[in-house]
């Protein structure tokens, strides 16, 4: 690995998202059925995949940008829906310092998983390329795979009620109020994550503004080889 690109803010910052992620999925109990440890698998995947990318073709910029822009829009969903709609907003904090290691520790992971690791992939977006190549028709396409996830927890609890963990989230539940009550929460939420996507593709907006246009370098062995913003060095 080239020396440059491991000591470069973007290989600290994906390398520090992938020690969060592992962190927080390791000491909790993220059990696969819930969406929060599959985005939090997929933001895995693909930065443990960009660092690899990133050191063996000396580059900063990690690979497949519409794919990153679709990690980062998921990854946030976690996030918000965590805070908003499940902790109805609470401070999460007081909670790390909780009496019993059990409970600090469930409470860390909790934490890492919900809030560090989001925290981190939108800065990572938001501040380094390549962009303006992500593309506004790119966010129906990108919100599928939560709706999809919604829709796969209702067949499977129509499927098989005895499963453990039935709805893993209380507006998948039809118990209560029936499937016409969680039909409209698909709406809803089908609306706040189109507006959630157009603010990862916003932000890819401005941080292609606030770079000014200025050409890419890519970190190679000894050299830089400059590219323009039309001259990606990704896969898409």
């Amino acid at each position: 690995m080239s020396r440059r690109v491991w000591g470069t803010p973007q290989f600290v910052l994906r390398a520090a998202i992938v020690a969060c992620g592992v962190a927080g999925l390791l000491i909790g109990d993220n059990r696969v059925v819930y969406f929060t440890a599959q985005s939090n698998l997929i933001v895995l995947a693909y930065f443990v995949g960009a660092l690899y990318w990133m050191a063996k073709q000396s580059t900063v910029e990690p690979p497949a940008p519409r794919w990153r822009g679709a990690v980062t829009l998921w990854i946030l969903i976690t996030c918000l829906i965590s805070h908003f709609l499940l902790n109805h907003g609470k401070n999460p904090l007081p909670g790390l310092a909780a009496a019993g290691a059990g409970v600090a520790l469930a409470n860390w992971s909790l934490f890492l998983v919900h809030y560090v690791v989001p925290v981190l992939v939108l800065v990572d977006w938001a501040a380094f390329g390549p962009h303006r190549i992500v593309r506004w028709r790119d966010v129906p396409l990108w919100i599928g795979y939560p709706l999809g996830y919604g829709l796969m927890i209702e067949v499977r609890g129509a499927l098989f009620p005895a499963v453990p963990i039935k709805y893993p989230y209380f507006f998948l539940d039809p118990g209560e109020h029936g499937y016409g009550w969680v039909g409209l929460q698909f709406v809803q939420l089908a609306i706040i994550f189109g507006v959630l996507g157009a603010v990862v593709v916003g932000l890819d907006r401005l941080g292609a503004a606030a770079g000014g246009g200025r050409r890419r370098t890519d970190v190679a062995a000894g050299s830089s080889v400059p590219r323009t913003e039309s001259e990606p060095a990704t896969l898409n």
